[in-house]
């Protein structure tokens, strides 16, 4: 068996790689002073959007809640909200009404993309008319 501090680790790396942070992660102060096997992991709080982020996570969803997506159809950004009735849900990554798109049209979306996203709103958005 591995030792406890290693397998909190290992959970930690594993969480953040598909983007969940828990903040309070470790080991029980209680139970981790006794031997091994009775060491519990303590996953402590987080805030209700890591919360349905995870929950997406371990549910298989791709892209996971909280995630940015591309709608390959035609290139908009969004994050995504839910998935519901087999469609992934995206709201645009600078606000605005969502869509619904098939999962095999939502690809992860870089952080170039989401950028780029964002200023291409701020800059329609600071135009004057004519």
């Amino acid at each position: 068996m591995r030792p406890t501090e290693e397998v909190v680790e290992t959970l930690r790396n594993a969480l953040v790689g598909v983007g969940v942070v828990l903040p309070s992660l470790g080991v029980d102060p209680v139970t981790g002073a006794s031997d091994e096997p009775f060491a519990l992991v303590d996953l402590g709080r987080c805030n209700t959007r890591t919360a349905e982020r995870l929950a997406s996570v371990l549910r298989g969803e791709r892209p996971p809640v909280g995630a940015h997506a591309v709608d390959v159809r035609d290139g908009r950004v969004g994050e995504v909200m839910g998935h519901v009735g087999g469609r992934v849900q995206l709201r645009p990554v600078a606000g605005g009404r969502e869509w619904d798109c098939p999962p095999e049209s939502a690809e992860t979306a870089s952080p170039e993309e989401v950028m780029r996203a964002r200023v291409r709103k701020a800059n329609s958005q600071g135009r004057l008319p004519c």
